[in-house]
């Protein structure tokens, strides 16, 4: 088995995957569309708008690297969607590697971030291969924002704020609650600090008159890709979705979390946040609505004498998600990124082009940026 396309998107039944694969065939970009069941995938994959007018076929492998390296042998990119990534990821990274394909991924764990780099990262360098995980509207168009605020130099410190309109889908509440378990961290003075798990902030929402509440959702990977960039020495990222309801009910659930659950066996842990995760977020959530589902990232950065902010209105974070993950395949299989091992979203591709990219296709609006 191998394939003659060079891009590989592994989870495809999920909701992330199906819009990676919209973008791709927007950029006229050959695709194999993966995953453990491939009936699911077929389903999924034909109620893609246009999909008739795809170069693509479908494939079914086990979650194994062998498996995996054997079926997506010849391509030269995998953009894994299938989480929570740091049960399921080693072995999607194994087989990148082995069969010398660039790695990108979804993934809004920490911890997975931080396994990856220290893990894989001298690999993937020394075969000119890059290793991003984390390309993902949460992580990316923020990003791109703290990128823009530390343009004129003087500052040392971001404040990072991401919020978004909606609801996570069956994999991303798999995530929110696999990372419980985790360390999280924040950037103080370059050395990662731990968050206090239970910590929530009002906080004042760009652009509109009532506050919101924002977590530290795990740490995020902010700080991960800050913490080796000589013009930053602090990082704080914290983020939600703007219903307060639900961020008050996840707070009660980190709460509850620490409470009844950490104490538990780690198997035991796992099954009680599975079954809870399923109970909130058991099938795919509708298609987004640029009406409905908007996000805004807002960063500050500071200095010892001056201050920058700089906020991006945008909508459809799942599909910014998608189209970040698209482009960034259609570049790798063009060129070699701006960096190779272990890499963000921006330090690969540029955070002007990925915003280029993000406004071309209508997902956010023009920077605002303020600057004293």
């Amino acid at each position: 088995m191998s394939t003659d396309k060079p891009v590989v998107v592994y989870g495809v039944s999920g909701y992330t995957g199906r819009l990676i694969c919209e973008y791709l065939r927007e950029l006229g970009v050959p695709f194999v569309a993966a995953g453990r069941d491939s009936e699911k995938v077929r389903g999924v994959v034909e109620k893609i708008p246009g999909i008739e007018t795809a170069d693509y076929e479908i494939v079914g492998v086990e979650n194994t690297s062998a498996a995996m390296a054997e079926a997506f042998d010849g391509a030269r990119v995998i953009c894994n969607t299938a989480g929570p990534f740091i049960k399921f990821g080693p072995e999607v990274v194994e087989a990148a590697l082995q069969i010398g394909a660039h790695y990108t991924d979804t993934t809004g764990e920490q911890d997975w971030i931080l396994a990856a780099r220290d893990r894989w990262g001298d690999a993937f360098a020394a075969k000119e291969l890059l290793l991003s995980p984390g390309i993902a509207h949460m992580y990316t168009t923020s990003e791109i924002a703290a990128n823009i605020a530390l343009e004129p130099g003087g500052y040392d410190t971001l404040d990072i704020l991401v919020l978004w309109k909606g609801l996570p889908t069956y994999a991303s509440t798999q995530t929110i609650f696999t990372i419980l378990k985790a360390d999280w961290y924040y950037l103080e003075q370059n050395k990662l600090v731990e968050w206090d798990h239970l910590s929530a902030f009002d906080v004042s929402v760009p652009g509109y008159h009532e506050q919101g509440v924002a977590v530290p959702w795990g740490g995020m990977s902010h700080p991960v890709w800050f913490q080796n960039d000589p013009r930053v020495s602090s990082v704080r990222a914290i983020g939600g979705v703007f219903e307060r309801s639900v961020m008050n009910g996840v707070a009660e659930t980190v709460k509850m979390f620490e409470e009844q659950i950490r104490p538990l066996e780690p198997d035991a842990q796992e099954e009680a946040l599975a079954n809870i995760a399923a109970s909130l977020q058991a099938g795919m959530p509708p298609r987004e609505n640029a009406r409905i589902n908007r996000s805004v990232d807002s960063v500050h950065a500071s200095g010892p004498l001056g201050r920058s902010h700089v906020v991006i209105h945008g909508n459809s974070n799942y599909k910014q998600t998608g189209l970040l993950q698209a482009f960034a395949a259609f570049s790798l299989i063009q060129q070699r990124p701006n960096r190779v091992g272990f890499a963000s979203g921006c330090q690969a591709f540029g955070y002007r082009e990925l915003l280029g990219q993000l406004r071309g296709f209508g997902l956010v609006t023009e920077p605002v940026v303020t600057r004293i």
